[in-house]
């Protein structure tokens, strides 16, 4: 099975420049937790509602910092053809719960997120028992003192 057919197309995305304020409230109306982050029509970033609490509340900047300012930059981003293994293997190997899917520009054309995993895996004959390796994975502490990278 590929990225393709399980990932989320066209979603919602943001600017680096634009303010944590505005995708927070992109986060809120469209009920997602991450958004890529597209400069010039690439993915740049992606930006997190733990990257909001974390890098920009808890570190006291307000409403208007800019998305930069908060969001993890060049994000590993896998081919909307890649099959979903490998999409397994980079949220294990970063651990992230979100992959950007992007064209061979770099142009974001979807979202895989974990919950995307575990759905697809009714269907695609993975056991839970993957499921749950890759799950475990995403979620082994980093051992980082930085805002905690995981999407």
């Amino acid at each position: 099975m590929k990225a393709n057919e399980i990932m989320t197309s066209s979603p919602s995305t943001c600017s680096s420049t634009d303010s944590v304020s505005n995708v927070a409230r992109l986060m809120r109306d469209c009920d997602c937790g991450a958004v890529p982050v597209v400069d010039s029509g690439r993915v740049v970033g992606i930006v997190t509602d733990r990257d909001l609490a974390i890098r920009g509340l808890a570190e006291g900047k307000g409403v208007d910092a800019r998305v930069s300012e908060v969001m993890t930059a060049s994000p590993q981003c896998c081919s909307a053809d890649d099959d979903i293994s490998e999409v397994e293997k980079v949220m294990a190997d970063r651990q992230v719960r979100r992959i950007p899917i992007v064209d061979a520009d770099g142009r974001c054309v979807g979202i895989v997120s974990q919950a995307d995993l575990a759905r697809a895996s009714k269907n695609t004959g993975v056991s839970d028992r993957e499921v749950a390796i890759v799950v475990e994975a995403i979620s082994q502490p980093s051992g980082s003192s930085d805002a905690d990278h995981r999407m």
